[in-house]
């Protein structure tokens, strides 16, 4: 396995080199390394730099890189796990050359997390993660981290995957990026509820091919009931632009009050606020000193978190000009017009094109015409 030293952030290391003639270059080395997932890893190490975890667990390590970061750019002391025995060769090989005193293990990643406690769980697999959360649930003592790249079955795009995946109803929507950080979140609350603990979503969000959560645990059977609450669903009418959301275990039979068709329930999934607005605060005053690889990029998500509304779902204002056949204004006059009608209104995270607001079809039609 040829291999090449790589810089990302604070930490240098070694990863297989791909083969850049192959469609997807990652996935044509033994030990998977994928370099676009740079931000990712910045926004966990900057969640471990403010939330200062006692132990850390790197469950599925691979090349080693997130648990390499974490332990050397904030002093946490980490295990790296990953059941490949040449990927801990390598994962010992990074630790070696950093001098990072990292406990490597080679072992079934659920196997690991079943016997041993850690204060910060990390998940990221290739792919669905949901296999992987109930196992990390009972492991984590204080915080969990949860990456998923199979958002495709996330979104509705291959809807029978994401039924039997995340036991929950997604859909192809214009914010199908919401819908699939909201239903992993709603499955990973049900996980967690089943173990009378709570979940207390940190800094959440979706970002090109992936979804990210990061997650607060808190015990209780009230902690339990109050993630409970949260759950509900998304009713989507397929004939016209209305939506709306709902909390409730189950799904109710709803008319669109605009055009009368039955809407369709999206979910179970979580609602209401998906970020801690005071711990984006601390990780936007801690970003600039800690040398993070795409900080500007990271900065501009958790500038845009921050502002969004607690609402489950958002408006692709280029459909909804082509819905109501109108030539719609610059966003920033859309947003300018909706809040001095006195609504909420925010761009989102995951679209240059998409708003957050509480306010009515109506008066977001005329909003569009604002020049």
């Amino acid at each position: 396995m040829e291999l090449e030293l790589i810089e990302e952030g604070a930490t240098a290391l070694w990863v297989p080199r791909h083969d850049s003639t192959v469609a997807f270059p990652p996935g044509s080395a033994p030990i998977f390394y994928n370099p676009r997932m740079a931000l990712n890893r910045d926004a966990t190490v900057l969640v471990a730099s403010c939330s200062e975890p006692r132990t850390y667990l790197d469950a599925m390590g691979a090349s080693g890189i997130r648990g390499c970061r974490v332990g050397h750019e904030t002093s946490t002391q980490v295990t790296i796990n990953d059941r490949d025995p040449a990927a801990t060769a390598l994962i010992r090989k990074n630790c070696d050359h950093l001098g990072l005193s990292a406990m490597v293990t080679c072992r079934d990643a659920n196997a690991l997390m079943s016997e041993e406690p850690f204060d910060f769980v990390d998940l990221d697999p290739f792919g669905t993660p949901a296999p992987f959360i109930d196992a990390g649930i009972r492991s984590s003592i204080r915080m969990i981290g949860i990456t998923a790249t199979d958002t495709a079955p996330l979104c509705g795009a291959h809807l029978k995957a994401g039924i039997r995946r995340y036991m929950a109803r997604p859909m192809n929507t214009d914010y199908h990026a919401e819908v699939g950080l909201r239903i992993l979140l709603g499955y990973a609350a049900r996980m967690t509820a089943r173990y009378d603990r709570g979940i207390l979503p940190v800094f959440c969000f979706a970002h090109e091919h992936f979804v990210r959560l990061h997650l607060r645990l808190a015990r209780g059977t009230q902690a339990a009931d109050r993630t409970i609450a949260r759950l509900g669903y998304i009713y989507q009418c397929t004939g016209c632009p209305y939506r709306s959301e709902t909390a409730g275990q189950f799904p109710e039979h709803l008319v669109c009050p605009d055009c009368g068709r039955l809407l369709s329930p999206i979910g179970p999934l979580w609602t209401g606020s998906i970020q801690d607005t005071e711990f984006l605060s601390t990780m936007t005053a801690r970003l600039p000193g800690i040398g993070l690889a795409q900080a500007d990029a990271l900065e501009k998500v958790i500038t845009c978190c921050q502002n969004e509304p607690p609402i489950s779902f958002s408006y692709d204002y280029h459909h909804l000009a082509k819905a109501f056949r109108v030539s719609p204004g610059p966003i920033t006059r859309v947003l300018e017009a909706l809040e001095k009608e006195g609504y909420v209104a925010s761009r989102v995270h995951y679209s240059g094109y998409s708003i957050k607001t509480d306010a009515p079809l109506d008066v977001i039609r005329d909003s569009l015409t604002v020049q």
